[in-house]
């Protein structure tokens, strides 16, 4: 496997940020940067910097009206009245001052990701700070703004007509994406999520599986809360393994949101890092497999962003760019610089001592496996 790997990386992400006590905060995205580069495994020459999207590429996904909206909505000292019907002013989706400025560098900065890929500058890329998947045309929501899974996948669609495998394992449902693409049977989505039972957005269910020439190509798993990570890997590599062989994509675009983990404030899932290591592991694999190495990677969901966020896309950059690491103690110049900035002590190593196992965890996985056999009902399976 090659290391033909870039990262899409500026300290300018930093912008899309609602206030210092929301949940979703882009200064995890530092803290990885620096985590990655003391570890040695990236050089100024692996990064390429973002560019915004610009209105007609955001416009492939997004009405123009609330792409308009957005804009002037960033650029007034106040709310506008119209606010809430774009999902705006909202507890989850708060104004701030140059949002659109602000998103459309997150959704350029993927597009710069498919680029690369596409044109053969590198075979694989990754941009943490996208994964926004829960927007949709008209209307923010789930702390995100645009979407760019989606917009990317549309202008795979439009520039290279090309069949998009997309995998999203964040806890939360991929809405926003699978909703974009229910009806298209070149966009396989697929979700591996917290049941919406106890979570946001509350959809992701198995009977979500398409419209139309569609059905089968929208494929969920709603996990049991509490999955640990012997449940979710068998689940995932499983599926992503039979739907790869099936569909057989021309891209991967997968979705690395890593608030599965069970310090996350946000859900109830019982991960270790162990899965952020197997996830991408095995998306490098299929991607060499059935795309010539063609994969794209986003971030997404993280909130615990000091314990969890840096560690695991640290993985996903070092499985990315063939850079394999072992379980070690974390860089001592990485957790002297950022261990007087929180008052939550940062774990010494990189993977995670053994967590208690959960009561339930024979239940929780045989319901799982269950779950798992009805999702692969009418999925295009190899």
């Amino acid at each position: 496997m090659s290391r033909n790997a870039r990262l899409i990386y500026s300290p300018d992400y930093t912008q899309y940020y609602f206030h210092d006590d929301h949940p979703f905060n882009q200064r995890r995205l530092l803290l990885t940067h620096d985590l990655m580069s003391s570890y040695g495994i990236l050089k100024d020459s692996d990064i390429l910097t973002p560019r915004p999207a610009t209105d007609e590429e955001l416009a492939l996904v997004h009405d123009p009206r609330y792409i308009q909206f957005v804009r002037d909505q960033g650029h007034s000292e106040h709310e506008l009245p119209q606010a809430a019907s774009y999902g705006l002013g909202t507890e989850d989706v708060p104004c701030f001052s140059n949002m659109h400025e602000a998103s459309s560098l997150i959704v350029g900065g993927t597009l710069n990701a498919v680029d690369a890929v596409m044109s053969g500058q590198a075979e694989h890329a990754f941009n943490p700070a996208g994964g926004l998947h829960h927007a949709f045309r008209g209307r923010a929501s789930g702390f995100c703004i645009y979407n760019d899974c989606s917009v990317a996948i549309a202008y795979l669609r439009k520039n290279w007509n090309a069949r998009v495998l997309y995998i999203d394992t964040d806890a939360h449902h991929g809405d926003g994406v699978q909703w974009a693409f229910y009806d298209d049977p070149s966009v396989l989505t697929v979700s591996i999520h917290e049941t919406g039972k106890y979570l946001f957005p509350g959809t992701g269910n198995l009977s979500e599986r398409g419209d139309g020439t569609g059905y089968g190509y929208s494929v969920n798993v709603p996990l049991d809360a509490f999955t640990e990570d012997d449940s979710f890997l068998e689940v995932y590599e499983e599926l992503v393994s039979k739907l790869a062989a099936g569909f057989k994509p021309d891209v991967i675009l997968t979705q690395n949101g890593c608030d599965a983990h069970a310090f996350d404030p946000l859900t109830h899932l019982s991960c270790s890092m162990k899965i952020y290591q197997a996830i991408p592991r095995l998306a490098h694999r299929l991607a060499h497999e059935y795309c010539d190495g063609r994969w794209i990677a986003v971030g997404g969901g993280g909130y615990d962003i000091w314990r969890v966020v840096p560690r695991a896309w640290t993985l996903v950059w070092s499985e990315m760019s063939d850079q394999p690491l072992t379980d070690s103690d974390l860089p001592e110049a990485w957790l002297k610089r950022w261990q007087p900035e929180t008052d939550l002590p940062l774990p010494p190593r990189l993977f995670d001592e053994p967590f208690p196992t959960i009561p339930r965890r024979a239940e929780i996985t045989e319901k799982n496996r269950i779950t798992l056999e009805r999702a692969m009902l009418n999925a295009p399976i190899g």
